[in-house]
């Protein structure tokens, strides 16, 4: 039985076929800009490697055995596709192209990042996008994600995170439950209020609230919890209660007087990070790169403070 051999390292096939090419060392030397002798070297070890002589040497000229006519038929064919493979490559990594497969949660996806995606790829008209709508935990390397936005929670230490920006959770309820309801002025007062309950929130059943080095711990009550963000904010716009939601999710209503902060200072806690989360590749490719590029310029702009 033949012992199976080592696929040989590029270098050495490479120097193999420019002297078979050539003709002789010092002229391949030439073609690959390398010392003859670091050529000659790398051929031996080509030979030793397959344990046969694959050119004949004399003083003035070398030429192929019938072992190295053989495998230079089949070598020469195969460095050439690695070279288109290693040239494909490298414009991919150049060239934003192929399919962008990426993960978004579903109500910040919806509202904040599917605004750019029509501009994104018209800017791009030789990328495709694949966008999945989830609130799992998706595993991007399992499942060949090439990106998932992530809010708020730690990553994989194996994975790489672009910190996009941050946010924070505000009180807010409407004009209309505020009138009929009255304001509360201080935490204490939230116990006499209608509670929206987000149960997607790490610290839920609570409602963590902190402002100048105060920290108070709330359990809220009310009509109405969900694991739907979209549905709480409806019902905050309906005059239902008072909601404690991220800022991107009200800014706008606040803003417009659909909404009015509550208790304003009082946050939920932390800030809490917006970042996309990509695979352990060492190199991020092109058509990643724009992606992540365009979406913090959207949201840098329209949503949130950035770093």
């Amino acid at each position: 039985m033949h012992k199976m051999q080592q696929t040989p390292p590029f270098e050495e096939l490479e120097a193999f076929v420019a002297v078979a090419t050539e003709g002789n060392f010092r002229s391949a030397g030439r073609a690959l800009e390398r010392d003859p002798s670091i050529i000659s070297k790398r051929v031996k070890q080509l030979e030793e490697r397959l344990q046969v002589s694959l050119l004949s040497r004399t003083t003035r000229h070398v030429s192929l055995t019938e072992a190295g006519e053989m495998y230079l038929a089949r070598v020469r064919s195969v460095l050439e596709e690695l070279r288109d493979a290693n040239r494909s490559v490298a414009d991919l990594a150049a060239t934003p192209r192929g399919t962008l497969k990426i993960s978004l949660p579903n109500t910040f996806g919806r509202r904040c990042v599917v605004p750019i995606l029509p501009k994104f790829l018209s800017n791009n008209p030789e990328i495709r996008l694949d966008v999945r709508f989830s609130d799992r935990y998706v595993d991007l390397v399992a499942e060949g994600y090439d990106a998932t936005l992530r809010l708020g929670v730690k990553t994989d230490s194996t994975l790489k995170a672009v910190r996009l920006a941050t946010y924070r959770h505000v009180l807010a309820a409407s004009p209309g439950y505020l009138k009929q309801h009255g304001t509360p002025k201080a935490p204490t007062d939230l116990q006499f209020h209608a509670c929206l309950g987000f149960l997607g929130h790490s610290f839920w059943p609570d409602w963590p609230l902190a402002w100048d080095g105060s920290y108070v711990t709330f359990k809220p009550q009310g009509p109405l919890v969900s694991d739907s963000s979209e549905l709480l904010h409806v019902a905050a716009l309906q005059d239902r209660g008072i909601v404690l939601a991220a800022d991107w999710l009200v800014r706008h209503d606040i803003e417009s007087g659909a909404l009015v902060e509550v208790l304003p200072g009082w946050a939920g806690g932390d800030d809490y990070d917006i970042s996309v989360v990509l695979p352990p590749d060492r190199l991020v490719p092109a058509k990643t790169r724009a992606f992540i590029d365009e979406l913090a310029g959207y949201i840098r702009k329209n949503w949130l403070s950035a770093f």
